[in-house]
């Protein structure tokens, strides 16, 4: 017997040097007369003084619920939580141990309550996005006929094109019959005007304005072809097809793709640069299928970038069809300033819509692998470890989803230490019982 006794106490021992190491790991700030005071502050209780706040008539007659243990009363009924049928706690094993703090003790370990309350949470979402150009922004550039490039004037990827540059030089045996039939229309419209004077007469007369016409027909088509103003002006001073032309780009852009170069046959049906206007971009953002059910299009959106600017945005739309068990969803930003860089990631804050919970601060939790849980405060000291499910964090607040009622009040700091004499409370409490047995 007195083997076993003191089989009991050393096994106590190892229990108390563990939960003071685990707990000098977790706050290594403490001294340890700091700590070692703390921990003999925390006294392990029986059951029964666990619940004196509720039964102050000591027969330890409480009720709790076998879902929610901080749920708790001094005679039967049910839980408002879940619905359940209270138990009487003696018939609850392995709820009722907890731990009692004196007034004094409680002052030293700077132990501070908070109660649970209702809170407006705005759920922050994060992720990263990829910057990319708008689909809608990117254009090919297209030869409107067939013919060999002689010069070209985009030489790289990234390099920046203005509408009406030259881009390339061609010759073409369409464009040199095209410039021909031009300047016989621009020849006949001379020898005509030639013969005409004044404005009356001309615009009454129906063959010259259907030759005026025709001429400026066939001048609209150099326009539509993208040829340079310099090479028409030239073929109508010149009164001389040129065998090369020069072409111009139709927009502004960046060049992200050359699929011609200088000696290239090309044909319209090719695409021999793609342009990219990088003044509107899109950021395509990342979402793991826990993250999408949070998140809507319309949602506010900050976008942080690498000089610390957060860039306030909406969510524009999210992709209903998963790839890789990732969703993409989809913001677009004015980028007229050209400082956001496509193919550069950035990290994503989502405000999802808010909604009313229960919540506490995130101090109070402690998490474990079995379980997040909290110390919830008794009265006159008493504490009792309770499990909780948390859901949305905000700021520093947490959402408590299952396990506490509004107005409970929880340990936010030192609930570490209560948690260790708790177990140590219901350790002793296992040896006690197994000695008597």
């Amino acid at each position: 017997m007195t083997k076993k006794i003191a089989a009991s106490f050393a096994l106590l021992a190892v229990v108390m040097l563990s939960s003071y190491s685990f707990y000098r790991h977790i706050a290594p700030s403490w001294n340890e007369a700091q700590a070692a005071a703390s921990v003999s502050a925390v006294a392990p209780v029986t059951p029964a003084s666990t619940l004196s706040s509720i039964n102050p008539s000591g027969q330890g007659k409480v009720w709790v619920c076998p879902m929610h243990p901080g749920i708790m009363q001094d005679h039967p009924g049910t839980c408002p939580i879940c619905g359940m049928d209270l138990v009487e706690s003696n018939n609850h094993d392995g709820h009722e141990h907890g731990v009692h703090v004196d007034t004094a003790s409680l002052q030293k370990l700077g132990v501070r309550l908070a109660s649970v309350k209702k809170s407006t949470l705005s759920r922050e979402v994060r992720s990263y996005g990829n910057i990319t150009v708008d689909g809608s922004a990117v254009y090919n550039i297209h030869s409107r006929f067939d013919g060999w490039i002689q010069k070209t004037y985009i030489h790289s990827v990234g390099q920046k094109i203005e509408q009406g540059q030259v881009i390339y030089e061609i010759y073409s045996p369409e464009l040199v019959m095209q410039q021909k039939e031009y300047l016989r229309f621009a020849e006949r419209r001379n020898q005509i005007l030639q013969t005409i004077t004044g404005d009356t007469v001309i615009f009454e007369n129906e063959y010259v304005m259907n030759l005026l016409t025709e001429l400026s027909n066939e001048r609209s088509k150099f326009v539509y072809e993208n040829v340079s103003p310099e090479s028409i002006q030239k073929v109508e001073d010149s009164k001389m097809p040129l065998n090369v032309v020069k072409i111009v780009a139709e927009q502004s852009g960046v060049v992200t793709q050359i699929n011609a170069r200088e000696g290239t046959y090309v044909m319209p049906s090719a695409a021999l640069f793609t342009l990219a206007d990088v003044a509107r971009i899109r950021v395509d953002v990342t979402l793991y299928p826990d993250q999408v059910a949070q998140v809507m299009a319309g949602d506010e959106v900050g976008i942080r970038i690498d000089d610390g600017l957060v860039i306030k945005a909406k969510l524009d739309h999210i992709n209903p069809v998963a790839e890789n068990n990732k969703v993409t969803a989809r913001v677009l930003l004015d980028n007229a300033g050209r400082h956001l860089r496509p193919g550069t990631y950035v990290d994503v804050v989502i405000h999802a819509h808010p909604h009313e919970a229960l919540t506490l601060p995130r101090s109070a939790v402690i998490y474990g692998g079995e379980g997040n849980m909290v110390m919830l405060s008794q009265g006159d000291g008493h504490f009792l470890p309770v499990p909780v499910e948390t859901g949305a964090e905000s700021g520093d607040r947490i959402e408590i989803v299952d396990g506490l009622q509004e107005g409970a009040e929880v340990a936010v700091n030192g609930q570490f230490l209560l948690d260790a004499a708790s177990s140590m409370n219901a350790s002793a409490e296992r040896m006690h019982s197994g000695h008597h047995d």
